[in-house]
């Protein structure tokens, strides 16, 4: 038995037993949670490869493969472009530390702490996964008497907050319209697997959503929550998230009726989320619009929104690229195009509660907030 396989048995006897206690039904978000924050089982809380160019076998790639890949993966130019939004946000609100949540590979506090240098006092990363924090301190080693480590939310904090792909990572609510009737989806034990079982519900998704027919979507209480923690603890400074998603009314359209979860593995996707637990990613579009209110609400002044493609341009993402290497360029050139990534994933920025008047570099031109 591989340790792959020893490790999904053990995650799938985890959340059998968990279904046992809830009465023999799971809500999708408390199985999310399961799948991939488990301790030492859960998709991030494993030691299994997960960020990375390319799979494993391909192109003679001898390593132990890889899942997806990352912005910070795809061109150190992503987080040398993100590091001069920082330097402007940091010095317009007065504050010296960087917080990053979910830093993945570290990839992207490499490139952050290697472009701003001693315009950051202190980088502290924010990750449930131990095995993840260890690869961190070991790409990090360099910046070593600046880098911290926590596993939640301090009661007070004070500088830049960056988020890259964190949001999509948060469990959701399915929800589930049938023959006219709104339910919530869960995970119950069928002869031995994991199926789904719709349960009905007074919840619903922010937009009612036109027609009768048949409708699978999400809701985002966990992300929200997140937000609305993070507009409670910051002192001051300023939040950049970026992810994919959409605006509300395209999140919930009544095209996009099979909902957008979505599972990644050896940069494959596929739409079970209940097959090989442990072994793959499972996330969620971000609604954009949700996470704006969130924010809003709890105090915190929306700086700006547009797509990732426009925000790095307008921090310069192309400055310098004159002597690049061709197939650098051809990775950049990724970070922006529409079909690629630049145009499904999005930045959202935030302010502290009575911070300074100031406008982010990323959203000089382009700004789409009023879409929101």
């Amino acid at each position: 038995m591989t340790n792959s396989s020893i490790l999904t048995s053990a995650l799938q006897a985890k959340i059998s037993t968990a279904i046992e206690s809830a009465g023999g039904w799971l809500g999708f978000d408390a199985f999310m949670a399961l799948a991939l924050y488990q301790p030492g089982l859960g998709y991030y809380a494993n030691a299994s490869p997960k960020f990375g160019l390319m799979p494993a076998g391909v192109n003679g790639f001898k390593g132990g493969g890889s899942d997806f890949v990352t912005a910070p993966e795809l061109s150190p130019h992503f987080g040398q472009t993100l590091a001069r939004q920082a330097a402007q946000a940091l010095q317009a609100t007065g504050t010296t530390e960087v917080w990053e949540f979910g830093a993945g590979s570290g990839a992207l506090a490499q490139q952050v702490l290697d472009t701003l240098g001693e315009q950051v006092a202190r980088y502290t990363i924010v990750d449930l996964s131990s095995s993840l924090r260890e690869r961190q301190g070991e790409r990090l080693a360099a910046h070593a008497a600046k880098v911290a480590w926590a596993t939640g939310l301090p009661a007070r904090m004070r500088g830049v907050v960056l988020g890259n792909e964190v949001l999509d990572a948060m469990p959701v609510k399915l929800l589930a319209r049938l023959n006219g009737a709104w339910h919530e989806r869960g995970v119950v034990l069928h002869e031995g697997r994991f199926t789904y079982a719709d349960t009905p519900t007074e919840l619903r998704p922010p937009l009612e959503v036109p027609g009768h027919h048949d409708y699978v979507t999400e809701i985002h209480p966990q992300a929200e929550g997140f937000v609305r923690t993070l507009a409670d603890r910051l002192e001051a400074g300023a939040v950049f998230l970026l992810d994919y998603g959409f605006p509300e009314h395209e999140y919930y359209h009544p095209q996009r009726s099979m909902g957008t979860v979505i599972c990644h593995r050896a940069h494959r996707v596929d739409a079970d989320a209940l097959a090989d637990v442990g072994e793959k990613d499972i996330t969620a579009h971000v609604n954009f619009t949700g996470i704006a209110l969130a924010g809003q609400e709890a105090g915190l002044e929306v700086l700006g929104y547009t797509s990732q493609g426009r925000f790095l341009l307008n921090c310069g993402l192309l400055d310098g690229l004159e002597n690049a290497s061709l197939s650098e360029r051809s990775r950049v050139q990724k970070l922006v195009q529409e079909h690629e990534m630049g145009e499904l994933f999005k930045v959202m920025a935030f302010g502290a509660k009575n911070s300074p008047e100031w406008r982010p570099l990323g959203f000089s031109a382009g700004d789409r907030t009023h879409t929101l």
